[in-house]
């Protein structure tokens, strides 16, 4: 059974990271949370949950206006091809569905099956948001909270610059 957004909660309390989570309709595309920008401070995200043709697993998240060059990408990880990967698999390691895909997934990734790459420029924002598990809230976080949950987790990320400059 894949964790909740409370048990995500209670694993956040229990290592000491201060966040802040808004509930919300349900939102699919980065273009549908755009109307909450006003009401919700910090860097919007975008995650893309890719594998390669030999079925490593990433999740790659940078800010929701970065232009990642997919067809290349794989040559920075120095890995096949990417494809994204099926609604089965992420349900399988991330435990969750799509449209809520996050970072926060890690805590359900037991088997530590997925990399997770965070760009390099996202963290240049002191707070980030992300879905706690469901796409009906949005959870900010602090960049160095992140960083402390996701090594808690088993997932210490890759840190690269995978986005093209705007």
């Amino acid at each position: 059974m894949p964790a909740s957004p409370a048990d995500l909660f209670d694993f956040l309390d229990q290592l000491g990271v201060n966040y802040r989570t808004v509930k919300h309709p349900p939102l699919f595309t980065v273009e549908q949370s755009r109307a909450l920008r006003g009401s919700i401070p910090g860097g919007h995200t975008k995650n893309l949950f890719l594998k390669d043709k030999k079925g490593a697993l990433f999740l790659v998240t940078a800010l929701e206006d970065a232009e990642i060059a997919l067809k290349s990408l794989h040559h920075r990880f120095g890995h096949g091809r990417f494809s994204f990967g099926s609604p089965e698999i992420m349900r399988a390691t991330l435990g969750v569905e799509p449209g809520s895909v996050t970072p926060f997934g890690a805590l359900n990734d037991s088997d530590r099956a997925v990399t997770i790459v965070l760009d390099a420029s996202m963290l240049e924002h002191a707070s980030l948001n992300f879905h706690p598990l469901v796409n009906t809230m949005t959870t900010t976080i602090g960049r160095d909270d992140l960083l402390q949950f996701l090594t808690a987790t088993g997932h210490a990320p890759r840190i690269e610059r995978v986005s093209q400059p705007v």
